[in-house]
């Protein structure tokens, strides 16, 4: 008896949809996605029942440690620059190029102006590092604006010369255990300058079940 053939079927599968959907996927969460920058300390925020969100960009974020140091970020780093350069010259610090290219690259700042020029000589991944061990003085010199002030008015001229048509948004992010005297501060020093407008963000408080 003769052997039957068995006719072979062409087992070749087209990948191209499957290729065009994950295409399509990689670039959603590409175009969708928000990069959340370092930041120096780590903050457990109080919880909150509000469901209110932060702007995602035009955004002044000031950090508080429960230790009650003091940081801030900026999303738009040409403002950042300008106002950057601003202190600077009010301060009487000198930065050559490189050190400035460092300072608005890095994701947060929060250093006295008077140490500004020794931290911006250390390697980028030392200014990480340090960054944790000082923080912005909130303290007025002389009767005067504390530094802490003096950057927020600078980067609000900033964006009043450059941009007057945006809405620059300040945002407070503290620690569940910094002391409320400290927050007290920063929020009088705000209004002092009339900064009566930021937001408070917090952690969404989950559900217990009760």
């Amino acid at each position: 008896m003769g052997k039957v053939k068995i006719a072979k079927k062409n087992a070749f599968i087209d990948m191209t949809p499957m290729s065009d959907v994950m295409v399509l996927l990689l670039t959603f969460f590409m175009l969708t996605s928000t990069f959340v920058k370092p930041e120096p300390v780590q903050v457990l925020t109080p919880q909150s029942t509000s469901e209110i969100k932060v702007p995602d960009t035009d955004v002044l974020s000031i950090l508080v440690d429960k230790e009650g140091k003091v940081f801030m970020s900026l999303d738009n780093q040409g403002y950042l620059r300008a106002a950057f350069e601003d202190m600077c010259s009010q301060y009487g610090v000198s930065v050559t190029g490189e050190e400035i290219g460092k300072f608005y690259r890095a994701p947060m700042f929060g250093v006295p102006m008077n140490t500004l020029g020794s931290y911006l000589k250390l390697s980028e991944q030392d200014m990480n590092k340090a960054l944790a061990e000082y923080g912005i003085p909130t303290d007025s010199v002389d009767g005067g604006l504390s530094e802490f002030q003096n950057w927020v008015k600078v980067i609000k001229t900033t964006y009043v010369d450059l941009a007057p048509d945006a809405d620059l948004k300040i945002a407070i992010k503290a620690d569940a255990n910094t002391p409320y005297k400290v927050i007290s501060k920063i929020m009088t020093e705000l209004q002092d300058i009339r900064e009566n407008r930021y937001y408070l963000l917090t952690s969404l408080k989950k559900d217990d079940g009760k």
